[in-house]
């Protein structure tokens, strides 16, 4: 397999950037005012994502490998958004992501892949491995979302394309979309929600890939 150059000591760089950033945040949201006020508590929230396989899902022998998704920076951030009604958006107070919401869907998919056993390898993008197939995901909406509703609910929306690697051509684009309501108001119990929506999202989204990639490749193959 083919290896790319010069990732590695890029990717741990950006990898001790973001920790620091997110060191950086937690400490302001943490500290003191200017003016000597009190400190307030923190609370970094980390989901328990459970992505499941499918069965049904196709074996594939193709390699995948998976980009960090695209996203605005307030979407994208360690604070976590809230949508109290349709045209607001706001942040928890004293609470944080441990992990940024791109991340966390990134992660989320590459778990279920590999746990799923049918693909015969899945990587982050600038891994060094050279993949059949590429997916790029637009992450658009990542946020707590009132609704007009007494309780909000994790809400995920997610574009996905799949790029054959060879010519770069888009095999498939489809836009996935999850709503899991809270079981109350508390920002632990939202954070909870969301747990529920990365992992339904990122099993739908692991499914379609697979059938879509497998499709290609039997079009590709075929006489």
């Amino acid at each position: 397999m083919r290896k790319e150059r010069g990732t590695g000591n890029r990717e741990q760089g950006m990898g001790v950037a973001r920790w620091l950033g997110a060191l950086s945040l937690v400490a302001v949201l943490g500290g003191c005012s200017v003016l000597g006020g009190p400190k307030e508590t923190v609370t970094i929230h980390a989901p328990l994502v459970r992505a499941a396989a499918d069965p049904a899902w196709p074996q594939a022998d193709w390699q995948l490998s998976i980009g960090k998704p695209n996203a605005s920076r307030m979407i994208d951030s360690l604070r976590i958004v809230v949508r109290p009604t349709p045209g607001e958006m706001q942040v928890y107070k004293n609470a944080v992501w441990a992990r940024e919401p791109g991340e966390q869907l990134q992660d989320a998919l590459l778990q279920v892949l590999e746990d799923s056993g049918r693909i015969g390898a899945v990587v982050r993008q600038g891994s060094g491995i050279a993949a059949d197939y590429r997916l790029e995901l637009d992450l658009r909406r990542f946020e707590a979302d009132y609704a007009g509703g007494a309780v909000p609910a994790a809400t995920i929306e997610v574009n996905a394309k799949l790029v054959h690697a060879g010519d770069r051509a888009v095999v498939a684009s489809h836009t996935f979309a999850r709503a899991v309501p809270a079981s109350g108001t508390e920002v632990a119990v939202v954070a909870e929600a969301f747990g529920h929506a990365l992992g339904a999202i990122a099993s739908e989204i692991a499914g379609w890939t697979l059938r879509s990639g497998t499709a290609h490749e039997g079009a590709e193959n075929a006489p």
